[in-house]
């Protein structure tokens, strides 16, 4: 696990931003795992400034999203597929089509994780996947628990995710308590992973993901057994890790 250490989040974006451009730009048919919430939206900016100028062309590019609430149409303004759409594909020259995010608006969770896993398997999998971490240690929507999960399936989310993302809404009661996410299996498949972190909210679920035991109540943990994982970090997530 190779960490970098950044003075801020701005600092960390531009790092996060220069990674995932060199995979687009030494493989522009790549495939992409992303993520959601606030912390990858600086990396989204500043990649879609580069493709302004041309310097990081998307036209070729897929793009396959770790989740989405249970319940909500694509057009609802909390759904992932809303956020995505607001946040990069619009202000980049990707092709729709080529993105996917877990349909959270098909009530059948069996069927929906199902194709979910089919199109990502047909993909051939990410080539770089993109994580965030929660305070609590989940990657995806992927919750502390007592086995690592394989493919997508929907989750019962902890009340610690539902509070961090009640900020999004306008309250705690409008979070889903339901998500479909992918598994933990299926982000370890990636070819190479990245993870972003800032803040020192996240310090404890850094040193846990980076130094503590492998255990599924930390499933980012099992990303130190990934054979190219990279952690961007700002100074305060990674307060409590060694300088190396």
């Amino acid at each position: 696990m190779k960490i970098i250490r950044t003075t801020d989040y701005d600092d960390m974006s531009r790092k996060a931003a220069n990674v995932i451009s060199a995979q687009v730009i030494l493989k522009p048919d790549c495939v992409l795992g992303l993520a959601t919430g606030s912390t990858p939206i600086g990396t989204y900016r500043q990649l879609a400034e580069w493709n302004a100028k041309g310097d990081c062309d998307f036209s070729q590019v897929s793009t396959y999203n770790l989740d989405e609430y249970r319940g909500l149409t694509h057009d609802d303004p909390q759904s992932y597929h809303y956020f995505m759409r607001t946040n990069f594909f619009d202000h980049i020259n990707i092709d729709l089509a080529n993105t996917h995010v877990p349909d959270g608006s098909n009530p059948d969770a069996a069927a929906a994780c199902a194709e979910y896993d089919r199109l990502v398997h047909d993909a051939g999998y990410p080539d770089l996947q993109l994580l965030g971490i929660g305070r609590n240690g989940h990657i995806g929507f992927n919750e502390p628990d007592d086995h690592f999960s394989k493919g997508t399936h929907c989750v019962d989310l902890t009340e610690s995710t539902i509070e961090a993302n009640s900020r999004l809404f306008e309250s705690a009661d409008q979070v889903p308590r339901q998500a479909y996410t992918m598994g933990v299996q299926t982000i370890m498949y990636a070819r190479s992973i990245l993870v972003i972190a800032n803040g020192a909210d996240k310090a404890d679920a850094v040193w846990a993901m980076c130094y503590g035991p492998v255990t599924p109540q930390v499933p980012a943990s099992i990303l130190q057994l990934h054979t190219n994982c990279t952690v961007i970090a700002d100074e305060a997530a990674l307060a409590r890790c060694p300088q190396e």
